[in-house]
Parts: structure tokens; C-alpha cells; sequence
């Protein structure tokens, strides 16, 4: 077969009996789809076979003629497949390609496939079929992430650095706590994305264009070849939903947020001023400029595309909001937003995985940054457990810290003496509450940032992945 599949006149269509004449070249362009939703191919082959056994079943078509369609398909696969192929315009789209090489190959027989179906059911099996291999895809790589991020946080298990809220040093935290928190929210993304392919797990074909079928087709047998757990209950309902994209994309939008905070965080560690990373040459960039610069530019383009990605779930709740029951061709408009969200958040994983594995820690800038009225919070816990009321212990330790910053001092160097000028609640055991260490075993609650709590959380994440 040549390269170029032959293209069809509107007299040739699959509905060009109503039309005496052809499409304007600009019209057969913008109503073809066939230049995005090839990469359909696999799936609408996977279930053009299984309707064909279902035709069989139903008395459609006889054994020999099912035969002769799923070798005929099989080789349209082999044809389709190939990356030079090209699928001119005027074939619509895949669903309407495939049937169109299928006749050429076996003859008018080939036009039974399509007894009993519509594009509208069709086209939304294959986005089923097609969500559901690439979520199944991607929950891989949220796990490889999550491998890295538990290997990191046992490698570094021991390193302190600054918390932040507001933007402004908080209280310390052990970099393994706050590599762990990726992991908990990834482990949320991968429940999502299962709860996705729960309600997408229902098989549409068997509703035609919206009214279902006159053939005795068994949507069971369907449902079970094509590994579903249910069949859809009603078939307006079924050709209109897009319920199942909305929800991946949604998803996804929280993937892609995720990692751009965290992208955020790294960014601004990655400079001179804070210096606590430094990003691999494999991920960074440079200046065509400036010789020195060393740029994460890889996540960068993470925290930029979060925002295309959010556009693709906008987009399509934007084209699904008006449109009547059950199909317009609006809904054509579906698998753009939906195809780029997800190679947009693949490759985001890799780089992100690929960038938070090959950096390098500066663990001493980390703790050396540490500014000790971080502790304040400490030092006002332990007035609270010598019996001060926790609001006068806030009022108390913040007096003192405003105090420290006026004189030019470090919490970590008062002394006792000085203490009691506050409150005569300090004693000795204050003193040891102004050292990182001892802060830190502090917080040993289950999901708090103190060494033990996070040897645990260590544990039950690596469970967690292990399953």
C-alpha cells in the first residue's frame, strides 16, 4: 500500500447518500479530525474487533465473514501504524478510515461493521479504552516519582532545614518530612485517577447514535471482550457523557499543581540566595548571554505548562456546557484538550522525577539558614506544659523574640537569666528546648516532622508502593 491512504468524495462517505455534492476543501478540513485522533488507532481496532464478534453473535454477519473483517482489520493496524502513512482529510476520522481501507481490503462486507453502530458510540468506547490504558500509564510513573522521593527522604532522613508558611521561616522540618508530603499527595492523585477509571469503566456500545439498536447486539458479551465491568443504562446518556475526560482532566490539572508548587519551592532553593540545590546539568539550561547562569528551566517549563493543562480542563467544560442532548458535533472538540493534558502531564512526571533524583543537596546551607526564632513556637509549648495559659505563653515568647531582634540576638544564645525576665516559668529545660535536635524529637506525633514520626512514615510509604 502506498503511503498516501486514498481519500473519499462525499458520494463515497459513510453518509453521503443525502449529499449531491462535495464539501469545500476548507470545510472537509475543519470538520476532519483525523489528524489528532489517529493515535486511536489501537483501541478503535481493539474494538471493531470485538463488535465483530458481537455481529457474528447476533446473526449480522456469518463466521467467514468475521474472519475475513478481523484480518482485514488487523492489516488496516499493520498499514495504519505505519508513521509515514498519511490519512488524507476527506477520511474524517479514524473510526471512518479504518472502514474505509477495511472495504477496500475485504470487499462490501466491510461495511456490516458498522450495522447496529454509530460514530457516537463508537468514538466513545475508544476514548474509554484509550483513557484507560494511558491513566493505567501514568499511575506508573506517579509510582516511579514516589520511589524517589521515599529513597531520597532515607538518604537524607537526618538533614534539617526551614519550614516556611507565608514565605517566611516557620519552624524546622527534616527534609525527608517535606519530600514525603510530594509522596502523600501523589498517593491522593493516584486515588483519583482510579476512581476515574471507575466511572469510565462502563461499555457504551449497543446506544447508536443516541436511541440504541435494532440488532439483537449482547452489550454483555461486549462488556466482558472488551474487559469492562458494566454496560452503560442509558444511551442518551451514553453518546453525551464526557463525564469520564472531564474527570481525567480535573485529575490531572491536580497532578500538574502539585508538582508546580513543588517546582516553585525548588526554584527558589536553587538560587544564590538560598542555595540549599542544585539542579543536575541533565535538567538545567543556560544563557545565550550570560556565561554564569545555570537555569532550572526544566522546572520552569513544569510550573508553566500547569497552567496549559488547566486550560485543556477549561476548555472542555467550556465546550460541554451548552450543548443539548444528546451529540453536536462540539464534542469534537473533546480529544485536543484531552490528548495534550496527558502527554503534557507524562512527560512532566519524567522530567519532574528525572530533576528530583540527579539534584544535589547543600545540607549545610539548608541548616545553616535555620533563624533561631523558628524555635519560638517550642519555647512557647514548653511555658504552656509548665501551666502558663497557651495565649499569655504567645504573648510572653513573642515579647521576647521582638525583643532578641532589637538587640541584634539569637533566641539559641539567651541565657537563663534572661529567660526569667519573661516569666518565671523557664528553668534549665528551656534552654535545651532552643537546640534544633531536641526541637525536632519534639514532634515525634504520628505525621509530624520528628525523626521517629518520619522513620514510620518512611515505613508505611514504602508499604504503600510495595503492594
Amino acid at each position: 500500500m502506498a503511503n498516501k491512504v486514498s481519500g473519499m468524495s462525499n458520494l463515497d462517505k459513510a453518509w453521503g447518500g443525502r449529499f449531491d455534492g462535495d464539501n469545500s476543501v476548507l470545510m472537509e478540513h475543519f470538520n476532519a479530525s483525523i489528524r489528532f485522533d489517529k493515535r486511536m488507532l489501537d483501541v478503535d481496532i481493539r474494538g471493531n474487533i470485538a463488535y465483530a464478534k458481537a455481529l457474528e453473535k447476533a446473526g449480522i454477519i456469518e463466521t467467514a465473514e468475521r474472519i475475513s473483517i478481523i484480518d482485514g482489520l488487523l492489516q488496516v493496524q499493520k498499514e495504519f501504524s505505519d508513521p509515514d502513512v498519511n490519512l488524507p482529510d476527506s477520511l474524517e476520522d479514524i473510526h471512518m478510515a479504518v472502514e474505509h481501507r477495511l472495504t477496500e481490503i475485504v470487499g462490501p462486507m466491510g461495511g456490516k461493521i458498522h450495522s447496529g453502530r454509530s460514530r457516537n458510540d463508537q468514538v466513545n468506547l475508544d476514548e474509554r479504552l484509550y483513557l484507560r490504558d494511558h491513566i493505567s500509564s501514568l499511575r506508573n510513573k506517579i509510582t516511579d516519582l514516589q520511589h524517589v522521593l521515599v529513597n531520597s527522604a532515607e538518604k537524607y532522613r537526618e538533614v534539617v532545614l526551614p519550614g516556611y508558611t507565608h514565605l517566611q521561616q516557620a519552624q524546622p522540618i527534616l527534609f525527608a518530612h517535606y519530600a514525603l508530603s510530594l509522596f502523600w499527595m501523589l498517593d491522593r492523585d493516584n486515588d483519583r485517577f482510579n476512581d476515574v477509571l471507575k466511572r469510565a469503566d462502563a461499555m457504551p456500545l449497543g446506544s447508536g447514535a443516541l436511541a440504541g439498536s435494532t440488532f439483537a447486539i449482547d452489550r454483555d458479551f461486549l462488556c466482558e471482550e472488551l474487559g469492562f465491568s458494566r454496560v452503560t443504562q442509558n444511551s442518551i446518556d451514553a453518546v453525551s457523557d464526557r463525564d469520564y475526560l472531564l474527570e481525567a482532566l480535573s485529575a490531572i490539572s491536580i497532578v500538574m499543581m502539585h508538582l508546580s508548587r513543588f517546582c516553585e519551592d525548588l526554584i527558589i532553593w536553587s538560587s544564590s540566595e538560598f542555595s540549599f540545590i542544585e539542579l543536575s546539568d541533565e535538567f538545567s539550561t543556560g544563557s545565550s548571554m550570560m556565561p554564569q547562569k545555570k537555569n532550572p528551566d526544566s522546572l520552569e517549563l513544569i510550573r508553566g505548562k500547569t497552567g496549559r493543562v488547566y486550560g485543556d480542563l477549561m476548555a472542555l467544560l467550556t465546550t460541554m456546557k451548552g450543548i443539548p442532548l444528546s451529540y453536536s458535533k462540539d464534542m469534537q472538540e473533546d480529544k485536543e484538550p484531552f490528548f495534550d493534558a496527558i502527554d503534557t502531564v507524562d512527560v512532566c512526571i519524567r522530567v519532574f522525577t528525572g530533576a528530583w533524583s540527579t539534584m544535589k543537596l547543600h545540607v549545610d546551607n539548608m541548616e545553616a539558614s535555620m533563624e533561631s526564632t523558628a524555635l519560638a513556637t517550642d519555647l512557647a509549648d514548653y511555658l504552656v506544659n509548665n501551666g502558663l495559659p497557651f495565649r499569655e505563653a504567645h504573648r510572653v515568647v513573642g515579647s521576647l523574640v521582638r525583643d532578641t531582634l532589637v538587640q541584634e540576638q539569637n533566641l539559641n544564645d539567651l541565657s537563663l537569666e534572661q529567660l526569667l525576665k519573661y516569666s518565671d516559668k523557664f528553668s534549665e529545660e528551656a534552654l535545651k528546648i532552643l537546640d534544633l535536635r531536641s526541637a525536632l524529637s519534639q514532634r515525634n506525633i504520628h505525621g509530624g516532622t520528628g525523626p521517629k514520626a518520619v522513620e514510620e512514615q518512611i515505613v508505611s510509604a514504602r508499604a504503600k508502593i510495595n503492594l
